[in-house]
């Protein structure tokens, strides 16, 4: 099995980004995104350092996988949460260990700032597969209910 390895994206992997991020929609919620206002999105991270940033699984050379890690301050803590978005892994490099590295490799990140101050991502209720594998990371699930209110359709 060849190893998997994480790097930092970039705009050249713009387009590769953009398509995860729809295959993702399509395979969790059957959302047909809009790939124009998906590029804009994407395309914004790299432009806006205070957005995020995405990181690149690769297998045998080739992209595999990719997440996005977003901010959350917490004037509790005094610190970052980091939440783990956009994740996405290629049909064909499923259980290869692709997302697992990615998270080691966020979590070591994350543990070497003196500013972050834990991981978070949300999970469909009905995800039962991805709440096992996250568990198995050492997540917890916590206590709260998500809310949301959007102003922008999706498709």
């Amino acid at each position: 099995m060849s190893e998997v390895t994480i790097r930092a994206a970039t705009r050249a992997d713009v387009e590769f980004l953009v398509e995860a991020n729809a295959a993702m929609a399509w395979e969790t919620e059957s959302l047909a995104l809009d790939r124009e206002r998906l590029r804009r999105g994407v395309t914004a991270v790299f432009d806006e350092p205070r957005r995020g940033f995405y990181r690149i699984a690769e297998h045998a050379g080739v992209a595999a996988g990719c997440l996005l890690i977003t901010y959350e301050w917490s004037d509790w803590r005094d610190g970052d949460w980091w939440w783990i978005q956009s994740v996405y892994v290629v049909p064909a490099a499923r259980r290869l260990g692709v997302f697992g590295t990615l998270y080691r490799h966020v979590e070591a990140a994350a543990r070497s700032s003196e500013r972050v101050i834990g991981l978070r991502l949300y999970v469909e209720w009905e995800n039962e597969r991805a709440q096992r594998t996250y568990a198995a990371l050492g997540m917890s699930q916590e206590h709260y209910h998500m809310y949301s209110r959007g102003f922008v359709a999706f498709g």
